[in-house]
């Protein structure tokens, strides 16, 4: 049986059928309660959420599914091999490197063990901090990233660019520019809102 992909995850998620108010769904338990109104599912607003999480899903999905069948890799590892090469020395340390392709630590690290066994990511004492590691793109990585290249930009052409005039492309960069920099701005948790993390780099992870 085939485990499902990430974006096979959030499709579901998006098919499911769900109460008819956010009021009605559980809270965390000592959760503060939030004195605004509940946002209702049937707000008409949240179309434009629900078409681009599953925009997003099924394009990722396609992304993903030709890079594995051409190329041996996921998306994930395309992603990371493309950080990876951009990054100063053609190395990051780990907390970075989980930053720019959006993992947690524990995933970043079964990421990295992949692109290892497959000799196209080793791993580094940090010369800064012997106590931290780096993941570094060797030769073999780089050149499987060259080899996938071509597959994934013809994939985001046919899938994404040829599918919005140069006036739709404007208006998503500025509209999903706004939602990043709202997202950026802060971490949401039970509550409460944290300070984002400083402009000169992500946060460490505590050993």
């Amino acid at each position: 049986m085939r485990t499902m992909s990430h974006p096979d995850r959030i499709l579901a998620r998006v098919a499911t059928d769900l109460p008819p108010a956010f009021g009605e769904l559980p809270t965390r338990s000592g959760a503060p309660e939030d004195p605004a109104p509940l946002l209702e599912l049937s707000d008409p607003r949240l179309a434009a959420w629900r078409t681009f999480l599953m925009s997003h899903a099924l394009v990722s999905r396609r992304l993903d599914d030709e890079l594995r069948l051409e190329h041996g890799i996921s998306l994930a590892e395309y992603d990371a091999l493309v950080q990876l090469a951009h990054a100063p020395g053609r190395r990051l340390r780990m907390n970075q490197l989980a930053d720019r392709v959006i993992l947690s630590r524990s995933g970043v690290t079964r990421l990295v063990d992949r692109l290892e066994a497959d000799g196209f990511v080793l791993r580094s004492s940090c010369p800064s901090d012997a106590r931290g590691a780096e993941a570094v793109l060797t030769e073999a990585g780089l050149d499987k990233l060259r080899e996938a290249t071509g597959t994934h930009v013809r994939g985001v052409e046919r899938y994404f660019l040829t599918a919005l005039t140069p006036d739709d492309l404007a208006a998503l960069e500025r509209a999903l520019g706004a939602v990043i920099e709202r997202a950026a701005a802060g971490t949401v948790f039970a509550g409460c809102t944290t300070p984002a993390p400083p402009a000169d780099g992500p946060p460490t992870f505590e050993a």
